[in-house]
């Protein structure tokens, strides 16, 4: 855009020809943005924010009146701030390269004053002390001309041919070479016993080796000749294992047999048996109580039989004395003695035909017959009340 400036992040814009800037600078001063400059009656320049660098070589005398060549680089830029860019503006706007140069100088001063108030031991030594002094000294002038210094490396320090720096570190170069010397004859000693370690290491292994090697070949002539001779006692072996364990398996098949008989053959008979002894008990015990039943039933029906038989096989004896020659003493009581005998004979016959028939009369424990109050016993005849009866 016409009349529009706008300066590098680098740079500062300087512009003139206006309303003064800040401070009473004769130009304002703009950075980090662009500004509408009228042409013809504004003028704008611009100053470099980059950094710079500034060599110094320096030849100085140390306190020791030692003369020693000096070589430094000092990293500096524009500071960022309005004072210190109007400042620098002002001194090097027009030839900017100066400022590398002034800045030279001014360290090349310092450097000066600082190393005639030190040892060219402490120069040496402390090279680090000798640059912060350095900064320190010249950080309040660098800042009046608007510079600030980042860095300063002391890069080398010469004494040209006095050899006053390498008759210093000859001490140290002596140690140095002593300790080497003797690191290195260290390192040689090490060395050589390491050898003569390596050496002896190489001897006991080969020694443990041809040990071992006659050992192995000692174990394989034994196990070869073990096996040489155990050759038919383990066919033997194996044989016997084999046996063993074919009979093994066939008294394992002969109990499973056993079992299988047992659960087909021997558990139905026993089954069976169990089954066909328990039928029996209950037929016997069925054919017991139908015996027992009938059996009692005919002794019922015998006594009733008897019974009813008794008047007849009184009457039957009682014909037997139809033809008999009787004589009846005692008148009355003789004729009823002799009709009491005629019973009591009915009775024994009754008796009789029980025992036979193996029924017991009724009352009766042994099977006797007759009672306590029978007027006859077992012979057909008896006497009552002192009379008698005599029968031919």
């Amino acid at each position: 855009m016409l009349g529009y400036r706008v300066p590098a992040p680098d740079q500062a814009m300087l512009i003139s020809g206006g309303r003064r800037g800040h401070g009473g600078a004769p130009f304002r001063v703009v950075t980090g943005h662009g500004k509408f400059v009228l042409p013809v009656f504004r003028k704008v320049r611009f100053l470099t924010l980059a950094m710079c660098e500034a060599e110094v070589a320096e030849t100085c005398v140390t306190r020791q009146g030692i003369a020693l060549t000096v070589r430094a680089v000092i990293a500096f830029k524009v500071g960022n701030d309005t004072e210190s860019v109007v400042n620098a503006a002002q001194r090097f706007l027009s030839d900017q390269d100066q400022m590398s140069v002034l800045t030279g100088r001014i360290f090349a001063g310092h450097l000066r004053s600082i190393i005639g108030s030190m040892t060219v031991e402490e120069i040496v030594t402390e090279r680090q002390k000798l640059a912060t002094e350095v900064l320190e000294t010249s950080k309040t002038e660098m800042a009046k001309i608007g510079l600030i210094v980042d860095s300063l490396q002391i890069q080398s320090i010469d004494d040209g041919d006095t050899g006053y720096i390498e008759a210093m570190s000859a001490p140290h170069k002596a140690a140095i070479q002593r300790q080497a010397q003797i690191a290195q004859a260290q390192a040689t000693q090490a060395a050589v016993e390491a050898q003569q370690e390596a050496a002896r290491n190489q001897a006991e292994y080969q020694r443990q080796t041809a040990v071992v090697q006659a050992e192995y070949s000692a174990e394989v002539d034994r196990a070869q000749a073990q096996a040489s001779q155990a050759g038919p006692l383990a066919q033997a072996h194996a044989q016997q294992e084999v046996l063993a364990a074919q009979t093994e398996l066939a008294e394992r098949r002969a109990r499973l047999r056993q079992q299988e008989l047992v659960a087909e053959v021997v558990k139905p008979a026993e089954a069976e048996s169990e089954r066909i002894r328990l039928l029996a008990l209950a037929e016997a015990e069925r054919m017991k109580i139908q015996a027992e039943a009938a059996a009692s039933y005919d002794r019922v029906a015998l006594d009733r039989m008897l019974i009813d038989q008794l008047p007849q096989i009184v009457k039957e004896a009682a014909a037997g004395l139809s033809g008999a020659n009787v004589n009846v003493l005692n008148g009355t009581d003789g004729l009823g003695e002799i009709a009491a005998g005629l019973v009591g004979q009915g009775l024994t016959i009754l008796d009789s035909v029980r025992r036979n028939l193996g029924t017991p009369p009724p009352g009766s424990a042994d099977g006797a017959a007759g009672s306590a109050g029978s007027p006859a016993g077992g012979n057909g005849s008896g006497a009552a009340r002192g009379g008698r009866v005599e029968i031919e």
